[in-house]
């Protein structure tokens, strides 16, 4: 984090747009004088703005800066939403029985607001012919559309033919 941002002594432009924690602006000084500003009330200097013309440099207490700066993150990252996929692999051979029962557990899923992935394996000679994977995924695309989506066309990577199911939206 230190490396990202240029304090006291690092800072060597010619000249430096001064401003201070309590908002009051210095002005345009040489970088000496707003270092000479900072050590005189016990502060640091830091570069806030490096590629502004001149660049801008703000007096405050650094330590301080980077522990608001870490809680503002720590934040931004509780009120991020992780999305938990849960993958279920199929063959080409499935029978039907087999489907609705795989099927049921991912209505589950789906209920607990997870997204499913479903992944049709294509066996030797069958990776010729991908169409086998996508009209399983279909059958389970008709089984599914009542509490789920599909987040796009069915995709062939390799020996996988995959589809991902997300909740549809509840409506209010």
């Amino acid at each position: 984090m230190s490396k990202e941002v240029l304090l006291n002594e690092e800072i060597r432009f010619p000249e430096v747009r001064c401003v201070d924690d309590n908002g009051e602006v210095y002005g345009v000084i040489s970088s000496y004088d707003a270092q000479k500003i900072a050590q005189s009330r016990g502060l640091d200097l830091v570069c806030v703005s490096p590629n502004a013309k001149p660049p801008v440099c703000k007096v405050m207490d650094y330590g301080k800066y980077r522990y608001q700066l870490e809680k503002k993150q720590k934040e931004a990252k509780k009120k991020q939403k992780q999305i938990e996929i849960k993958e279920i692999k199929l063959s080409t051979q499935i029978a039907q029985n087999d489907i609705n029962y795989k099927v049921k557990h991912a209505r589950d899923f789906i209920t607990e607001g997870k997204h499913v992935r479903f992944k049709v394996v294509l066996k030797q000679r069958e990776i010729t012919n991908p169409q086998l994977g996508q009209s399983v995924l279909n059958r389970i695309t008709e089984m599914m559309e009542d509490i789920a989506q599909p987040e796009k066309e069915p995709k062939t990577e390799g020996r996988f033919v995959s589809l991902l199911f997300v909740p549809k939206k509840q409506s209010k």
